[in-house]
């Protein structure tokens, strides 16, 4: 570069950075001052097309986040403005969160070699094909002694069907929460899976879920893993209600967490669910389903109608229907005759 600045009077800028071998692009860069690229946009457009500034948006994403059991993230965010008629992205929504202190904590990752363990990954294809549940311990200060809450999970839509919350949870419970679920969904032909808790070994009640028809499985010992699902809505649980709440009295948390059920099977968007609450996904898959049966009923309904002709055409005339189908090609012969 100081070549080029020594001898530029006496050849040109092009020459002496061919000879020097420096780009021009370098001998003629300046460097400015302040953030690169396109300055960010102090508004924001929405649907309607209307233009509102930032701070609105900020204020919009406050009340997004001041919901009793709300710990959203700048993704489920994005989706929440999206709703409010926003036309934003989650980038956009990411700058004026770091931008104002809104981000949750983040998650720091470890590199390097790590070794997994093997466990088994329940893969629904439906609502009512594979339950899980697990008992989660709960402090009340108000107490001071903890209760037991136990939660029983669709794999499927992540819906909570049933929970009971008591100071201890014995077989008799289990069982009662059983005859529940099977009687506002049928258990018939579920597969359950459990720890090893006493609750769930217990002889009278792998009885009764035989008399139901439902396959009860059991995870290895020390693999929580094996029933991650369930797991994972208790760890929500304690992040979003238990370490945020002090609970005064028994009856305090049993609202509470009353509350955060209604909140979780409604409202809370759920990754794994592409961002939509359980009860969303429970009721497209049943809303499709409907759909599918009527337009069966009505494909068949016209099929009830056909005439002759088409009623040999559907029948299985090698099978054993072949003499059947002879006779009404026959039938329909004569009648074209006369």
């Amino acid at each position: 570069m100081s070549v080029v600045r020594q001898f530029q009077l006496d050849a040109s800028v092009k020459e002496l950075c061919s000879w020097t071998q420096l780009p021009r692009s370098v001998y003629y860069y300046q460097p400015t001052n302040g953030r690169k690229g396109v300055p960010p946009s102090v508004t924001t457009t929405r649907t309607d097309g209307t233009v509102v500034d930032n701070s609105q948006v900020v204020e919009d994403i406050r009340t997004a986040l001041s919901g009793e059991f709300v710990c959203y993230g700048y993704q489920n965010v994005t989706m929440d403005l999206k709703d409010m008629g926003y036309i934003i992205n989650h980038k956009k929504v990411y700058r004026l969160m770091d931008e104002n202190k809104l981000l949750l904590g983040k998650v720091i990752r470890t590199s390097g070699k790590r070794n997994f363990v093997r466990f088994r990954r329940i893969e629904a294809t439906r609502p009512m094909e594979y339950l899980c549940w697990d008992i989660k311990y709960v402090w009340v200060q108000g107490e001071r002694r903890n209760f037991y809450l136990l939660s029983l999970m669709d794999v499927y839509t992540r819906r909570i069907l049933a929970w009971i919350f008591q100071g201890s949870i014995r077989k008799v419970d289990v069982l009662k929460m059983l005859e529940r679920v099977d009687l506002s969904h049928g258990l018939k032909g579920v597969t359950l899976r459990n720890d090893n808790g006493s609750q769930f070994i217990a002889n009278r009640v792998r009885q009764h879920l035989r008399t139901l028809n439902v396959y009860q499985e059991f995870t290895h010992v020390a693999t929580p893993q094996e029933n991650s699902y369930i797991e994972s809505f208790h760890s929500n649980l304690e992040r979003e209600v238990i370490r945020r709440f002090e609970f005064s009295s028994y009856y305090d948390a049993k609202t509470t967490l009353s509350d955060y059920m209604d909140h979780y099977n409604y409202k809370r968007r759920h990754t794994a669910l592409k961002r939509v609450p359980p009860m969303v996904r429970w009721n497209e898959y049943f809303s499709s389903s409907s759909a599918d049966m009527l337009q069966t009923a009505q494909g068949s309904e016209a099929m009830s109608r056909v005439d002759c002709k088409s009623t040999e055409l559907a029948l299985d005339i090698d099978g054993e229907n072949a003499i059947f189908a002879e006779q009404v090609r026959k039938e329909s012969d004569n009648k074209e005759h006369l």
